[in-house]
């Protein structure tokens, strides 16, 4: 699965990752509903670091189109609730 980091780049993750950050993404959307900013923070800046950590980095000459779009982890909390709703960004 092809999986975008905004402003970083493109990451191919194997399904054992997806499912990781599915249950982290998860997380994020029990956070914007129950209005934990600091769980937000925390566990956006986990899916990013997890991508980024076990992702294969692709060369970005090539563009593909992505999975899955990661916001950067400078997103407001604002802008999260728009976002991660319903499944989150993983739709699992």
């Amino acid at each position: 699965m092809i999986v975008r980091i905004m402003g970083q780049g493109q990451y191919n993750v194997d399904n054992t990752l997806v499912k990781q950050l599915n249950a982290i993404d998860n997380r994020i959307v029990n956070h914007i509903t129950g209005v934990d900013k600091d769980g937000f923070r925390t566990d956006l800046a986990e899916l990013i670091s997890l991508v980024r950590d076990k992702g294969i980095p692709l060369d970005p000459a090539n563009i593909v189109q992505s999975d899955i779009i990661i916001p950067p982890e400078d997103l407001t909390f604002d802008e999260a609730s728009l976002i991660f709703k319903g499944h989150g960004l993983i739709e699992n």
